[in-house]
């Protein structure tokens, strides 16, 4: 099998084909940082609960399965993720250092952008009221 079939979304929902936590967000709304884990862990009920009163995705990174075609991110023509590719055009570096990251080897967005993506990923956070306008664009399948 391909290996592109085993890629995994670094910005995913946690009932993703295949989730796993791989990051909690810190920082502040204006300005969210992830902490990346040493090792990806299971999505659980238990693990969901601990984000109540937000949503987890405004808490925690999830990865899960790309699911290529049933993305509004995806290019099937190209065979890429348009939101890697906005975020590494659009989104200032926030680290020069890559950081350890527990999902590096199987991400769709290190696989296509490389370390530009992973420079990039700590301000990336799935549900986020403020955050930066350059991620908020990146994020929005309409903004080519």
């Amino acid at each position: 099998m391909d290996r592109k079939t085993h890629l995994m979304c670094p910005s995913a929902e946690p009932d993703g084909a295949g989730a796993t936590l791989f990051g909690v967000v810190l920082g502040t709304p204006e300005r969210p940082e992830t902490a990346y884990l040493e090792e990806a862990r299971p999505v659980t009920a238990e693990l969901l609960a601990l984000a109540d009163p937000v949503a987890p995705t405004e808490m925690f990174r999830f990865a899960a399965r790309c699911i290529r075609t049933g993305c509004a991110h995806y290019d099937d023509a190209r065979d890429t993720c348009r939101f890697g590719e906005k975020t590494v055009r659009l989104a200032p570096v926030v680290v020069h250092q890559l950081p350890r990251c527990a999902i590096r080897s199987s991400c769709r967005w290190w696989y296509q952008e490389g370390a530009a993506a992973c420079q990039r990923c700590p301000q990336v956070v799935r549900t986020c009221a403020a955050g930066s306008t350059e991620v908020g664009r990146a994020a929005d399948p309409r903004v080519a």
